[in-house]
């Protein structure tokens, strides 16, 4: 029986027994296929990029957006103006602020005689109201300066124990503030007889008083606290300046996330300032309070800048009124004074509430 033969079989790769000339050809070949899967790998990291990139670009544009859309309008613009001009006023005041302990504008008394008829008729129909200290707590890197219009407003429509303090531009920690907030607290508690007080945040101040109420026990203190353009939710401009203090406002820092834990019965009143025109609130409904333990009223303003909050004729006008009339439970107590309704917000959690009325830029 004769034996077949078969002849094995070589791919166009192997070429004949030998190799030859097809080798080179054989090392083109691989080297193209391996440019190609790197190719292939490099498109695919490349595509990745541009739509990680496009998402980091819409959702910059959608931070950015809040601000510019409230920009591109004339109350936006008026605001902006407003912001601008108290800005600049501020930056010169700013020293006179620097220096002394707490200051009170005016002081407990009952006399009324040389009173003006705004500020005898909230002493006659309320004299706790009337008295009740308000302590007003400003920002980072700033000092009681910024409340000067604040304070003359708040005296002008009868209260009479309004004081402003002030902590070192070098605080690296909420937590220190706040505890220095507590010590403030107490002592005028001890100056004046009245067993709780109201206090007024701006910016960051509103936070460290939020800590001190929260978690210091700061609410058996304070009845209400109203804050301005607070960083409640963070805000993505701590991310310009690279700090200890900055890295607690970034959103979902350890202090924010630790603000969130549950409050058991806080006993003190909150009322949020917040504006769609805020440069330093990014975006700009984070300065909301959200809250499901907390007994929350958010304010939205339109066309008011960060520095502008404490000057504006509306913002005094709605401290003056919830500080004057708001009862133990929410309601009115002088007859013809609007009540704040507030309503749950859509889409929102827990007690935080947008009452019925607006706000304009009109400054004090």
């Amino acid at each position: 029986m004769s034996t077949l033969h078969r002849s094995p079989v070589r791919s166009a790769a192997q070429g004949p027994p030998g190799g030859g000339v097809t080798r080179p050809l054989h090392g083109a070949l691989t080297a193209i296929a391996e440019l190609g899967s790197s190719l292939t790998t490099t498109a695919h990291k490349a595509v990745d990029e541009v739509c990680r990139v496009g998402r980091v670009g819409r959702e910059s544009a959608e931070v950015i957006g809040e601000g510019a859309k409230a920009l591109c309008t004339p109350t936006g613009l008026a605001g902006a103006v407003v912001e601008a001009m108290w800005l600049s006023t501020h930056v010169v005041i700013y020293p006179l602020g620097l220096f002394g302990g707490r200051t009170p504008e005016g002081g407990p008394g009952y006399r009324i005689e040389h009173l003006a008829p705004v500020q005898r008729g909230l002493v006659t129909s309320n004299v706790e109201a009337a008295g009740t200290p308000i302590l007003l707590v400003h920002g980072i890197i700033d000092n009681r300066s910024v409340f000067t219009l604040l304070r003359r407003g708040l005296t002008r429509r009868g209260f009479g124990n309004v004081s402003t303090m002030n902590y070192s531009i070098l605080t690296g920690d909420i937590r220190v503030a706040a505890a220095r907030l507590a010590e403030e607290v107490e002592a005028l508690v001890e100056e004046t007889g009245y067993e709780r007080i109201h206090i007024v945040g701006h910016s960051m101040g509103g936070l460290v008083a939020r800590y001190y109420v929260t978690r210091l026990g700061g609410d058996a203190r304070v009845h209400t606290l109203v804050t301005l353009g607070s960083p409640h939710a963070g805000t993505y401009t701590a991310y310009g300046w690279n700090s200890a203090l900055t890295r607690q406002l970034r959103p979902g820092s350890p202090l924010l996330r630790e603000l969130e834990q549950p409050v058991v019965a806080c006993r003190t009143r909150f009322i949020a300032y917040w504006s769609d025109l805020d440069q330093v609130m990014v975006p700009q409904h984070t300065a909301a309070l959200d809250h499901p333990d907390l007994d929350v009223t958010n304010v939205p303003l339109h066309g008011v800048g960060h520095t502008s909050l404490p000057i504006m004729r509306s913002v005094v006008r709605g401290i003056s009124e919830v500080l004057a009339y708001l009862d133990t439970d929410g309601t009115t107590v002088a007859p013809g004074v609007t009540t704040l309704r507030p309503h749950q917000e859509p889409g929102r959690g827990g007690r935080a509430r947008t009452p019925h009325r607006s706000a304009t830029t009109s400054p004090i």
